[in-house]
């Protein structure tokens, strides 16, 4: 890996059971990067970030590759133990719930401590407790939560749930990874506290040089907080890029469907948005060829065979037979 890099996925393929979920996905992550991972729901992002924590069933099948700054192993084949040593503290992620992800019978300032002191522990580092509790309520102060000692003595249900995911991010940060994933972090939120949470993440990211992976259906957050873009369906990346350059002129018709149905400025005579038709497969259901021709109105007998690669890199392009823009005006 190069020293910039963060994340190195390479050919990753996860099945589950009988179903084969996630199909070749190839990516990298630099320091200090912010990458957006966008597709509906059944596309395979959740999946793709459990997949990067080590947090598969343990009927997981995982074949090629995650490689991760500062870990020697792959940890597409990594044990239970190995993962261990890495969540929390080389990667750590923010859940969508913070209800769910914090656990109801701890107050929020030991459930903080324990994320310090386990990786401090596993270091080798020791641990002072008097250290460790200055730090949860400087962690809590940074996050912007009133009164942070007073806080740390709450229990989760005694917060809100801005305040909740505050104490969310705050673990995620405790030992200040280098990769941080953000699995749809605002959805469950009120529209006033989701900018100011917004802010705090990519805040919290760059004081520490952090790298990024931002999941989430909501195209303007990726627009806001991100610099480049995975479009997945199918369980497969199928364009990625600068943000600003797919959302102004997307190629997979996929991507240009998604971005249709988001434009205020689109809706017909009825005040109807533009629509994708149908609904996305159910998992391991998608068709051979392109994962997508069942849903596009420009699929032909060629898209039933995959479509290649078009871009310099995996990194940047998109697999479509019949991209927007070829032989049309551009968007």
């Amino acid at each position: 890996m190069s020293q910039t890099r963060v994340l190195d996925v390479e050919g990753l393929d996860v099945r589950i059971g009988r179903h084969h979920l996630l199909h070749d996905l190839t990516f990298t992550i630099d320091r200090g990067e912010r990458v957006g991972l966008i597709g509906e729901s059944g596309s395979g992002k959740s999946l793709t970030s459990l997949t990067l924590l080590g947090l598969l069933p343990e009927d997981a099948r995982v074949d090629g590759s995650v490689r991760l700054a500062g870990v020697g192993a792959d940890l597409a084949s990594a044990s239970e133990r190995q993962w261990s040593r890495v969540r929390g503290g080389e990667v750590a992620m923010v859940f969508q719930e913070p209800m769910t992800a914090l656990n109801p019978t701890m107050r929020v300032g030991d459930q903080l401590a324990e994320a310090i002191t386990l990786h401090r522990d596993r270091s080798g580092a020791g641990t002072d407790r008097r250290a460790v509790r200055a730090r949860v309520v400087e962690l809590l102060d940074q996050v912007g939560l009133p009164d942070p000692a007073d806080a740390a003595r709450a229990y989760p249900h005694q917060l809100s749930g801005g305040q909740r995911q505050r104490v969310v991010v705050a673990i995620a940060l405790a030992n200040d990874p280098a990769l941080l994933v953000c699995d749809e972090p605002t959805t469950a939120l009120d529209v006033t506290v989701q900018a100011r949470v917004l802010d705090l993440i990519v805040r919290g990211v760059a004081a520490r040089d952090a790298a990024m992976l931002f999941i989430t259906h909501d195209l303007a957050v990726v627009a806001t907080v991100c610099e480049r873009v995975l479009v997945m369906y199918g369980g497969r990346v199928v364009e990625a890029g600068p943000v600003q350059e797919v959302f102004r002129r997307p190629r997979h018709r996929y991507t240009e469907g998604l971005l249709a149905a988001s434009d205020l400025d689109a809706v017909d005579a009825e005040g109807r948005l533009p629509t994708i038709r149908g609904s996305v497969p159910a998992a391991g259901a998608f068709p051979d060829g392109c994962v997508f021709r069942n849903r596009c109105a420009h699929a032909t007998a060629e898209c039933a065979t995959a479509p290649p690669w078009t871009g310099p890199d995996p990194g940047d392009g998109y697999a479509c037979h019949h991209p927007a823009g070829a032989g049309e005006e551009q968007r």
